[in-house]
C-alpha cells in the first residue's frame, strides 16, 4: 500500500496486515519517518526521534513468525517525554534534563515492547507534565493541527497531535488532571484514563501513588481498546497492578453491549462551562436516546473536588520535586515552583482531610453507578484556546484562582477512581473539536468501551482524522 493510504488505516487494520505479513514493522517505520518529515515542523509534536533504535528492535521482532509477535505485532508508537526508554533522550520538558539519556526503560515500556510495540519517538509535554498546555523551554510549544494558533492542551499534547496528523496510529499518554483526556478533546482523537492498577507502572515516591495513571490514545474506540489490551496486565514490580481480564477490551468494545440508563451533566456541579461546549456535548449525549437508552441529567456529589485535588496534587509535587526546588529552582517554571511550595506548606491534618474527602467522593460515585451505567460530561470546559495563553484564566465570567482549577471537570473523576475517556463528539461553529467525557464505575472499562463504540457509531465523527495542519481561519 502507498504510504498515505497506510497513514489513514486504523491501527486494528494495520495489526491485521502485520499478522498476515502484508506489511512489516520496517515498512511502517519508513512511512512514519516520511510523514513526520512532512508534518511535524508545523506542529512540533514529536521532538525526539529514535528510528535507529526502532529499526533494530523491529528487525529482532521480525525474526519471530508473523502472528507470534505479541498483540501489537510490530506496531510503532511514541512514548510521552516524561518516561524512560533505554538509550533515548528523556527531557521531561525541563532544561534540567535536556541532555538526559535513559539507562533503562520504565515498566510499561518494557511491557509494550514485549507485546510487540516498537518505540520510534518521544512526544512533547509541558515541564514535568505540569499544566494543560503543551509547551516547555527545551522544545517549545506543540500546536493544535485543527488551527495552529491554538493549544493542543496537555500534558499529553504531543501524543494527541501525532495521532491527529497521521504521525502515529497509537500513542501512549498519562493522566492526572485530564492529561490525556484534555488533549484528546482538543485534537479530535480518543484518550482513556484507565482504572488504578490497570496499567503497571514503575514505582516512585510511594507504593500507592495513583493520581497519575498510564493510558492509551488512538483515533477511534476500537484502536483505543486494542492498545489498552496491550498495556494491561499484572507486573511483579508493581504490587498494585491488576491481571488482564479474561475477555479482551477489544472484544468488549465490539460487543454491542448497550447501557440501559446514563446520566449527563454539563458541569458536574463544580465548574463553569463554555455554553457552546455544553450545547455540543449535551446534543451528543442525547443521541443515546435514539438507541433506546434512558438519558437523564444527574451527577454524583463531588463538592470537595477542588480542595481535595489541590492538596493531593501539591503533596505529590512536594514528594517528587522538592530536591529540584532546592537545587535547581532557577530552571523550574513558575507553576511548578508554586505547586512544590504549596505542597511543602501542607500539614498532616490537611493531607488527612483530603484523603478522607477522596474516600467519601469515591463512595458516593460508586453508589451513583448503581443507578447509572455511564456518566457523560464535557471533557474540557472550553474549546481550544490561543497557544500564547499558558492556561485558562476564566470561563463564562468565572476567574480561576490558579492554573489547574479550570480542569475540575476531569480531576474530579480522577479523585473518584473511575475510568474515563474523551470521545470526539462534534465541532464548534469555528470548526474546533469538542470531546465528550464518558465515565464508568471503577474497573468498568469494558462497559465504558462498549458504550463509547456505540455512541461513536451514531455520531459519525470517526474518521475525521488524520488531518494536515491547518492555518488559522
Amino acid at each position: 500500500m502507498a504510504g498515505q493510504e497506510l497513514i489513514r488505516e486504523t491501527a486494528s487494520a494495520i495489526v491485521g496486515k502485520l499478522n498476515k505479513g502484508e506489511v512489516t514493522p520496517l515498512d511502517l517505520l519508513d512511512v512514519l519517518e516520511k510523514r513526520i518529515a512532512e508534518v511535524d515542523g508545523k506542529v512540533n509534536a514529536l521532538p525526539t526521534l529514535c528510528f535507529d533504535r526502532a529499526r533494530r528492535h523491529a528487525t529482532e521482532l521480525m525474526k519471530k513468525p508473523a502472528g507470534q509477535r505479541g498483540l501489537l505485532a510490530g506496531m510503532p508508537l511514541p512514548i510521552k517525554d516524561l518516561f524512560n526508554v533505554k538509550g533515548v533522550l528523556n527531557t521531561q520538558g525541563s532544561p534540567i534534563f535536556k541532555d538526559a539519556i535513559s539507562e533503562w526503560s520504565d515498566i510499561f515500556v518494557e511491557h509494550l515492547e514485549g507485546n510487540g510495540g516498537v518505540v520510534y519517538a518521544k512526544s512533547n509535554t509541558p515541564e514535568f507534565g505540569a499544566g494543560a498546555n503543551t509547551f516547555n523551554e527545551v522544545f517549545g510549544a506543540t500546536l493544535n493541527p485543527w488551527d495552529i494558533s491554538r493549544s493542543a492542551a496537555g500534558s499529553s499534547g504531543g501524543a494527541a497531535v501525532a495521532l491527529a496528523t497521521g504521525m502515529a496510529w497509537l500513542a501512549h499518554g498519562t493522566d492526572m488532571g485530564g492529561s490525556l483526556r484534555n488533549p484528546a478533546s482538543f485534537c479530535g482523537i480518543v484518550g482513556l484514563r484507565p482504572s488504578i492498577g490497570r496499567v503497571a507502572h514503575t514505582l516512585s515516591a510511594t507504593i500507592d501513588r495513583n493520581l497519575t495513571v498510564h493510558g492509551p490514545m488512538a483515533r477511534n474506540v476500537e484502536d483505543l481498546a486494542l492498545l489498552l489490551d496491550a498495556m494491561s496486565g499484572e507486573y511483579p514490580a508493581d504490587p498494585l497492578s491488576l491481571p488482564a481480564p479474561s475477555t479482551t477490551f477489544l472484544s468488549a468494545a465490539r460487543s454491542g453491549r448497550k447501557p440501559k440508563r446514563i446520566a449527563y451533566s454539563p458541569d458536574l456541579g463544580i465548574t463553569p462551562v463554555d455554553p457552546e461546549v455544553a450545547a455540543v456535548t449535551r446534543k451528543a449525549a442525547q443521541r443515546f436516546a435514539e438507541l433506546g437508552v434512558i438519558v437523564e441529567e444527574a451527577h454524583p456529589d463531588l463538592r470537595e473536588a477542588h480542595e481535595c485535588f489541590q492538596v493531593l496534587r501539591a503533596f505529590d509535587f512536594a514528594m517528587t520535586k522538592e530536591k529540584l526546588l532546592r537545587t535547581r529552582r532557577d530552571l523550574l517554571k513558575p507553576e511548578v515552583i508554586w505547586n512544590i511550595e504549596e505542597g511543602l506548606k501542607l500539614t498532616v491534618e490537611q493531607i488527612a482531610r483530603a484523603e478522607a474527602q477522596r474516600v467519601e467522593m469515591t463512595a458516593r460515585t460508586v453508589e451513583f453507578f448503581r443507578s447509572y451505567d455511564l456518566l457523560l460530561a464535557p471533557a474540557t470546559i472550553v474549546p481550544p484556546f490561543p497557544i500564547e495563553n499558558r492556561y485558562v484564566a476564566e470561563c463564562a465570567g468565572k476567574k480561576f484562582d490558579n492554573y489547574v482549577e479550570w480542569l475540575a471537570i476531569v480531576y474530579a473523576i480522577t479523585l473518584a477512581c473511575c475510568p474515563a475517556l474523551s470521545l470526539p463528539c462534534g465541532f464548534t461553529a469555528s470548526g474546533l473539536p469538542v470531546g465528550l467525557q464518558m465515565v464508568a464505575a471503577p474497573r468498568g472499562e469494558a462497559q465504558l468501551l462498549a458504550g463509547a463504540k456505540m455512541l461513536e457509531d451514531v455520531l459519525g465523527v470517526r474518521g475525521t482524522t488524520p488531518i494536515d495542519p491547518r492555518a488559522p481561519k
